[in-house]
């Protein structure tokens, strides 16, 4: 009997003592910054260090709070927060100041985050600051998904009207006011030894709620209101600041691994 309990237990206490090494572009519970070795934070827990504002006018109002406030009966187009050191980042008082760009570049990348609307609520994560997968209130609709529906990848603006963009594959967006989280596998442009390029940016993969939303999106040019910068093998990461309430939280990157499938 007790041999037997020792084996039922035994693959649960190795498991509890390593990270696990999957890698096989599924959701597996908690978030993989948590289960998987190789991430790293992007935000430090206490203020806005690593993060510039992509302008200098309007003036950059991003802010860390130690908890992000919603009302959804008496003011539920808006988020607000205790200013302060904390884990968490509000775009401003009315939701309406500059985008938020990281010092440091990336290249190939998985990154995780999550992030919260008000009500309408409209925002943006600019891999490479070009490419950018949509952050929205989507909940509740029944209309066919669009590029500019949450867990899209967002259309391109060329001669005055989009082109391309992925919608997403479903709706999962939980109401306005909830924590939401995507899950992303980038890889970036390449070049020759010239500086040409010689293929685009992909989204091999795209999470959102732990839902597969995106597979494989090739995106051969930065999509609407990028950062006015080149495609290049690394770049840094940018959030959308000016369309409305957002706040985000837990965003860890690692460098990209191959996907292995089970």
């Amino acid at each position: 009997m007790r041999a037997a309990l020792l084996a039922f237990l035994l693959p649960g206490l190795i498991l509890a003592q390593q990270r696990s090494p999957l890698t096989d572009g599924e959701h597996h519970g908690d978030p993989p910054y948590l289960l998987e070795e190789g991430w790293q934070p992007l935000l430090n827990g206490r203020d806005l260090a690593g993060w510039v504002g992509q302008d200098r006018n309007p003036p950059n109002e991003w802010y860390t709070t130690p908890g992000v406030f919603f009302d959804r009966l008496l003011a539920p187009t808006r988020l607000s927060g205790r200013k302060g050191p904390g884990s968490r980042i509000v775009n401003g008082p009315t939701g309406r100041t500059v985008n938020l760009v990281t010092e440091p570049k990336f290249g190939d990348m998985e990154l995780y985050l999550e992030w919260m609307v008000s009500q309408g609520s409209n925002s943006g994560v600019y891999l490479h600051g070009l490419y950018e997968v949509q952050v929205f209130d989507s909940f509740g609709s029944t209309e066919p998904m669009k590029t500019s529906d949450a867990g899209g990848i967002y259309h391109r603006w060329i001669d005055s009207k989009p082109a391309g963009g992925s919608a997403p594959r479903v709706n999962v967006s939980r109401p306005p006011g909830h924590w939401q989280s995507f899950q992303i596998w980038f890889q970036a442009p390449r070049f020759d030894a010239s500086g040409r390029k010689t293929s685009n940016a992909r989204f091999l993969r795209v999470l959102f709620n732990g839902i597969l939303v995106q597979e494989d999106v090739e995106v051969d040019g930065g999509t609407r209101a990028h950062m006015p910068i080149a495609e290049a093998p690394e770049n840094p990461l940018m959030l959308q600041g000016d369309h409305g309430p957002v706040a985000y939280r837990n965003i860890y990157w690692r460098p990209l691994r191959p996907i292995v499938g089970r």
